[in-house]
């Protein structure tokens, strides 16, 4: 019999392998979804190797799961071309599909950060809510510089096309910009759920034990 920790855990891999496996079939741009899904796939194996001894909690889990199932249909699809955001493009003027602000909107990446500075590197006070904010900016604005990169390497001919800037020269910086936002929001509402609750997080890990007669 599972534990409900490692239920959670098993089907959330589950949810992502499939969702995997479906965004290969077929994509609209087969070398973008391959060179998109290889650091999503580093970030699950690294999830999946330390959750014994470096636990999260089951709502950050299902935060990077909703990240990552974001990012699998933006990479299957290419981000310009996600259905969804080609119907909110037209039902509300947007001008541009807007599918890749959505999924780059910090929000579900920030509570993650914190949690991860708060039981892995012991942060408190408001290096707890400043560090998240600053690390979701900056992985970011790295996405941004290795996304030119690889377009330069890869399809070097359709220079900006290949980056799903969308004829908009400040891309780069909107999509950052978004980043932020989301973050800000988080942390903001962290801090003050936390407040009118009188909250203080755990501190420290608390590692998951499985008992090895349920193996």
């Amino acid at each position: 019999m599972l534990s409900r920790d490692k239920f959670l855990l098993i089907g959330l891999l589950f949810w992502y392998a499939t969702i995997l496996i479906w965004t290969a079939q077929s994509p609209v741009d087969p070398q973008f979804w391959l060179l998109s899904s290889i650091l999503p796939a580093a970030l699950v194996l690294a999830l999946t190797a330390t959750h014994r001894w470096f636990p999260l909690s089951h709502a950050s889990y299902v935060l990077i799961t909703a990240f990552l199932t974001l990012h699998a249909i933006g990479a299957h699809y290419t981000y310009a071309q996600v259905p969804v955001g080609l119907w909110m493009e037209e039902a509300f003027h947007l001008g541009r599909n807007h599918f890749d602000r959505i999924v780059r909107f910090g929000c579900l990446l920030a509570y993650p950060m914190e949690e991860l500075f708060r039981l892995g590197a012991g942060a408190r006070g408001w290096l707890l809510y400043y560090l998240p904010v600053m690390t979701v900016l900056g992985l970011s604005g790295l996405w941004e510089i290795v996304e030119s990169w690889v377009a330069s390497a890869v399809h070097p001919e359709l220079g900006i096309t290949h980056l799903g800037s969308q004829e908009d020269i400040w891309d780069a910086q909107k999509d950052i910009a978004s980043a932020l936002y989301g973050a800000l929001l988080c942390v903001a509402i962290l801090a003050l759920v936390r407040a009118v609750r009188g909250v203080h997080p755990p501190a420290q890990v608390q590692p998951i034990v499985i008992d090895s007669s349920l193996s």
